[in-house]
């Protein structure tokens, strides 16, 4: 995710109780004659003021069902009045007072029903603008003020209005409360905020369009559609986690390019996806992490003059909603409801692929940045006391755990729930198969910033039934120093990113000293971590490549960042990449430093898939893409981030080649994907050399039970070494399949090269991969 701009400071606050917030307001668990209104239609260009019209009775029934935050039924009421007068304005509204559950917008009997906590909020008005065939004008809204003592049960404010359409109506809420910024709050009535349990969101309808940059983003709803066709034989791939192998991709980024031979319309989109499934079946991979796919604004650091305001906001970790698919990912313009279904759509075609759909979500912050320059959208302004992690011992200040100027106060009931929902929502709307948590230590924080063991939103993810089938993968650390890799608190269910795989590896790889035991144990399923509990080899999701720093290509081509195209100075990204450009900085003609690069990728990536764990790789290593020396490249809507089909098919074919052979090596031999811990039988180390702080020489084998066995040598030394091979099994013999120093077809060879000696001659970083047949 985008990492700690510079200006933003973190602040500790002390502990601070929040009350019950779902307490009745009355007390009763039945409400009889509860008056019903009838409010005429006011259209307005700013929306202000009220247009209550009057109080009648209805016949009209309406079952209200209220819940407390863990989902359990607390009261239940029917109203039953007379039918009300109709007022004169023209059209009318018949209201009800509505429901408290569901939250959001939903279809009763007698309309459509809104509901929208707020705990603090002393005034709530509803806004509505409705399709331009029922007469909206000049983008106009009319709105509903909601009387406390009808529309409120607990914290929750509803509305139920006869007649709606069922689809196309924008609609908010303008908020007010207390104004002590000093105790936490930001109410402010003027804005429109959007609904936080929204399904849709519309805003503008093409992504990067700077003629919209402006616009306003609000929630709507559709219930005309017919329940998506998921089809007879459709099923979900259901992959054990110990086969895993995860493709990190950005949706609009694999496809924006011209080079993807695409139609403008479907570029960047869902659909795009789908026409390049093929490339991720010859790839190999069985599973993709998407980056952000939730509604974000692109254009949030064009909103004021500062550093960063020639940029676009490509990776998408802002988020406005937790629900609502990004709606400019919809094919040619076509918005909320057509990214919705578009969604399903590719869902349903990586699922037919055998590919799992993994959700990179982001529950740490949101969008609305922090109280010097916010953009308050909907949290803020509808209870930022209870969705904001707050020093209220400095002047109510947000705190910054998060590096983007706010925290979500996740272990807060209400919104715990609400990321709950959230996750529901997406595994049984969207059939989604998992996902993997941002900054997921920020969720293992209190409501005043102070880590927890045992943090109930960590723990209601990993107990809940809907979402037992899904991976869960958390990103365990946080922009306030709270590192958890190996102690994140997982109820034996949750996944980490190993973020010492990665170090370990690149220091091995690259050579240096000292790191032979590291990247032994990394490779071995990093036990020290693991092995607790009933945790697996695969709770270590492996990678060396993420969207966040250098590509693959750039880790062996630079040694420092070069983030000149983010206008910070430089002051942006990590400093520390361990990385090494193989004798020269970026680009060159120079063979030989051309040849070690090819190879220090082919090693990395052989590391990676022999693993035991989770192996992930990025998209675009397959044929080496480079940003230049970015490692900070969030905010490039250009081919620094975007897939360049044209270096696949043509300069890097044999480096594709290397990288999809050693993907499909690794998932058709089980020696490399344990559902245990390796023991002493299931691994030889050929080493007695292990407290020599120079050698930068490893060599094992894998076993198998059925003699299958593999072994493998990794030299990261400048100079070559001869290699003692140890006999094969019993009636079996050595065949080389990798060995990275050689040119493609050599480099891999799938039915292996017989006539191994009893020493091989390893070239300077390289590896090499024998197989026992």
């Amino acid at each position: 995710m985008l990492r700690t701009p510079h200006w933003y400071d973190s602040h500790v606050a002390k502990f601070h109780l929040f009350a019950s917030p779902f307490s009745s307001h009355n007390g009763s668990s039945c409400t009889v004659a509860s008056p019903v209104l009838d409010m005429g239609l006011k259209l307005i260009k700013q929306v202000s003021g009220s247009n209550q019209q009057g109080i009648a009775k209805t016949q009209d029934c309406v079952k209200h069902r209220t819940a407390n935050v863990y989902g359990q039924r607390a009261q239940e009421r029917v109203l039953e009045d007379e039918a009300p007068q109709m007022s004169e304005t023209s059209p009318s509204w018949k209201t009800f007072p509505g429901q408290a559950f569901p939250l959001g917008v939903s279809e009763v009997d007698s309309g459509t029903n809104f509901a929208i906590f707020s705990q603090h909020a002393t005034a709530v008005t509803l806004c509505l603008s409705l399709p331009e065939r029922l007469g909206r004008v000049d983008g106009g809204m009319m709105e509903f003020s909601l009387d406390r003592n009808v529309n409120k049960t607990g914290d929750i404010w509803h509305i139920c209005i006869k007649d709606l359409p069922r689809s196309n109506v924008l609609y908010g809420y303008r908020m007010d409360g207390p104004r002590g910024w000093h105790e936490g709050h930001r109410f402010d009535s003027r804005v429109v905020l959007i609904d936080p349990y929204a399904k849709l969101v519309d805003g503008r309808r093409f992504f990067g369009d700077s003629s919209k940059k402006f616009s306003k983003f609000l929630g709507t709803y559709d219930f005309d559609s017919l329940p998506f066709a998921w089809g007879d034989n459709y099923k979900l791939p259901n992959i054990p986690e110990k086969d895993l192998v995860i493709y990190e991709m950005n949706v609009r980024a694999f496809t924006a390019s011209e080079s993807s031979g695409l139609d403008p319309d479907i570029r960047g989109s869902y659909l795009g996806v789908i026409e390049k499934i093929p490339h991720l079946q010859e790839l190999g991979i069985n599973a993709v992490e998407l980056l952000p796919v939730f509604e974000f604004d692109e254009f949030e650091f064009q909103r004021r003059p500062n550093p960063r305001d020639h940029m676009i906001n490509t990776w998408g970790y802002s988020t406005i909603n937790f629900f609502a698919p990004m709606s400019r990912y919809a094919s040619d313009g076509g918005g909320p409801l057509k990214a919705s279904q578009e969604f399903k759509q590719m869902v349903k075609a990586l699922h037919g692929a055998g590919i799992e759909v993994i959700l990179d979500v982001v529950y740490n912050h949101t969008n609305e940045a922090d109280d010097a320059n916010p953009y308050t959208t909907s949290f803020r302004g509808i209870d930022n006391k209870v969705y904001y992690m707050l020093d209220l011992n400095n002047n109510g200040q947000l705190l910054n755990f998060s590096g983007c100027g706010n925290t979500l106060n996740c272990n807060h009931p209400v919104v715990m729930e609400l990321i709950i929902d959230s996750l529901r929502h997406w595994v049984t709307e969207y059939h989604v198969d998992g996902f993997r948590f941002d900054l997921a230590s920020a969720l293992c924080r209190g409501s005043d910033g102070s880590p927890l063991s045992a943090p109930p939103v960590i723990r209601a993810i990993a107990k809940d039934s809907i979402l037992s089938r899904c991976k869960i993968i958390s990103e365990p650390w946080d922009c306030g120093g709270l590192y958890l890799v190996g102690r994140f608190p997982n109820w034996d269910r949750w996944a980490e990113w190993n973020g010492k795989y990665r170090d370990d590896l690149r220091r091995f790889i690259k050579g240096d000293s000292g790191m032979k035991g590291s990247f032994a144990t990394r490779v071995s399923g990093s036990a020290d971590l693991y092995k607790v509990n009933k945790r697996k080899p695969y709770h270590s999701v492996n990678f060396v490549i993420a969207h966040d720093g250098f590509t693959l290509y750039d880790l062996v081509s630079y040694n420092f960042k070069h983030n000149d195209a983010n206008g910070e100075g430089g002051n942006d990204g990590s400093n520390d990449n361990l990385s090494w450009n193989c004798g020269y900085e970026g680009e060159t003609d120079d063979s030989t430093v051309k040849a070690i690069r090819s190879r220090q990728m082919k090693n990395f990536h052989l590391a990676l898939m022999i693993s035991q764990g989770t192996p992930m790789m990025l998209m675009g290593d397959e044929y080496g893409h480079s940003r230049n020396g970015n490692n900070n490249s969030y905010g490039h809507d250009t081919a620094i981030n975007h897939f360049q089909w044209g270096l696949l098919e043509a300069r890097n074919s044999n480096h594709f080649r290397f990288f999809k052979e050693v993907i499909k090596f690794r998932r058709t031999h089980r020696v490399f994907g344990r559902d245990t811990f390796l023991e002493k039988n299931d691994v030889t180390w050929h080493e007695d050399n292990w407290h020599n702080y120079e050698s930068k020489f490893l060599a094992f084998t894998f076993h198998d039970n059925n003699g299958g066995d593999v072994y493998m040598a990794f030299n990261a030394h400048d100079y070559f070494i001869k290699v003692p091979i140890p006999a094969a099994p019993v009636k079996r013999r050595w065949f080389r399949v990798v060995d990275t120093n050689l040119e493609s077809p050599n480099d891999f060879v799938l039915d292996g090269v017989p006539g191994i000696k009893s020493t091989y001659n390893m070239a300077p970083y390289s590896s090499i991969l024998l197989e026992a047949k």
